[in-house]
């Protein structure tokens, strides 16, 4: 059954919308090389303040940044595992420039799916 990671990441006030399109927008083919189904990246729209926790608080959000939630799609486990670390291990990931997003604060982690309608 479908295997899905899921990232919730702050984008970095150096940076826009337009800036993390263009990272994801490069990172995406290479998830798809190594066997992902599907690649969705989301920029906040509608992230209301929670009274307990929510999006912002969770990636300890700063003054001028944004909050994106993502998620990869691959067919099970076995083919995440290995294209994770292919996608990982591909050059094309790491580009020399600085990344749009705080990966320390990134909230990330893979999910069976248990219901796909």
């Amino acid at each position: 059954m479908t295997y899905v990671d899921g990232f919730l990441a702050p984008v970095l006030a150096t940076s826009d919308e337009e800036a993390y399109r263009a990272f994801a927008d490069k990172a995406a083919p290479i998830f798809r090389e190594y066997g992902a189904t599907r690649v969705v990246e989301c920029w906040e729209d509608d992230v209301p303040d929670g009274k307990t926790t929510d999006f912002r608080r969770a990636v300890q959000l700063k003054e001028g940044e944004h909050v994106v939630f993502s998620w990869v799609e691959w067919p099970d486990k076995a083919t995440r595992d290995a294209g994770m670390k292919k996608v990982m291990d591909d050059p094309r990931m790491n580009p020399g420039d600085p990344m749009p997003f705080d990966g320390p604060r990134m909230i990330y982690g893979g999910f069976r799916a248990i219901v796909d309608r």
